[in-house]
């Protein structure tokens, strides 16, 4: 990181952060310190762990000490729907929260991640998302709002798969109201799907398995396998998938996308995409 372009910390630093539980994967402060430094902007950004009990608490203490914004992840974008003081289209539409700016002391709620998720989905795996079959592992935040988003894009054919089936079924209920000629069930499906994408947080701790019942589905029945986890790099579910001949992306090009639009949100400036990806792949890498 090209630190020469970091105005000292001073009175005048503005401040941005991720909350979450875990945090200490989080490749985003790396990304943001990374662009803030390449157009010399005053700013830093910074990672907190932040127990979801606490999340309101969090929020409000940024609001009050004067922050220019937050990002949050795991598990808190359902949690602040309800927390902040207006929510912008993009939360509305998506159903949740990844992005909040402080603008004349009010909390504005943002979703940067399903337009992430998507432009990932084309670019790092070349999936065409119309007309697709896809097989989505979790219906928390994240799952949620990458169901409305696969919906929104038309694809053929939606099967949920989530740990309490009742939440796979409340989001089915959802797309069925909004897009009606989407097909959407819960459970594995029988025959293949186009993509297999992971939306869980199994995967980030070094111990955790994969997230799929391989007696239910066989990785063989999938072209393409996306994890929305990017630290590590490589999930026991992308090694799977490697092995059994899938093309495999991770969730650093959702990252990066989700990234730069919420830089663009708190700053008003064009995010340096190229340099926040390098940053990413440095942290995560370690190149």
């Amino acid at each position: 990181m090209p630190q020469s372009n970091f105005a000292p910390i001073n009175a005048a630093t503005r401040l941005c952060a991720v909350l979450g539980s875990p945090i200490r994967h989080s490749a985003s402060p790396a990304m943001h310190n990374a662009a803030f430094a390449a157009l010399g902007l005053n700013w830093r950004y910074l990672a907190f762990e932040v127990d979801p009990k606490n999340l309101r608490a969090a929020i409000e203490g940024a609001r009050a000490m004067g922050f220019a914004g937050l990002n949050l992840t795991v598990p808190h974008k359902l949690l602040a729907v309800d927390m902040v003081d207006e929510l912008d289209a993009s939360a509305k539409t998506w159903g949740a929260v990844n992005t909040i700016k402080f603008e004349n002391g009010r909390a504005i709620g943002f979703n940067t991640d399903a337009d992430g998720l998507a432009n990932s989905l084309r670019h790092d795996l070349a999936v065409e998302l119309r007309g697709a079959k896809v097989l989505l592992l979790g219906a928390g935040g994240a799952g949620r709002t990458a169901a409305l988003k696969l919906a929104a894009e038309n694809v053929a054919e939606l099967f949920l798969v989530n740990r309490t089936a009742s939440k796979a079924e409340e989001i089915a209920g959802e797309i069925k109201k909004q897009f009606s000629s989407i097909k959407v069930s819960g459970g594995y499906p029988n025959a293949n799907v186009d993509l297999l994408l992971n939306a869980t947080s199994l995967g980030l701790k070094p111990e955790d398995g994969s997230p799929l019942d391989e007696k239910q589905f066989s990785l063989k029945q999938t072209r393409a396998v996306y994890d929305m986890i990017y630290q590590p790099a490589e999930t026991a579910l992308l090694k799977n998938a490697k092995a059994a001949g899938c093309q495999t992306a991770n969730g650093i090009g959702m990252l990066v996308g989700q990234g730069a639009k919420a830089f663009e949100i708190w700053t008003g400036q064009t995010a340096p995409v190229a340099v926040m990806r390098r940053a990413v792949e440095g942290s995560v890498y370690g190149v």
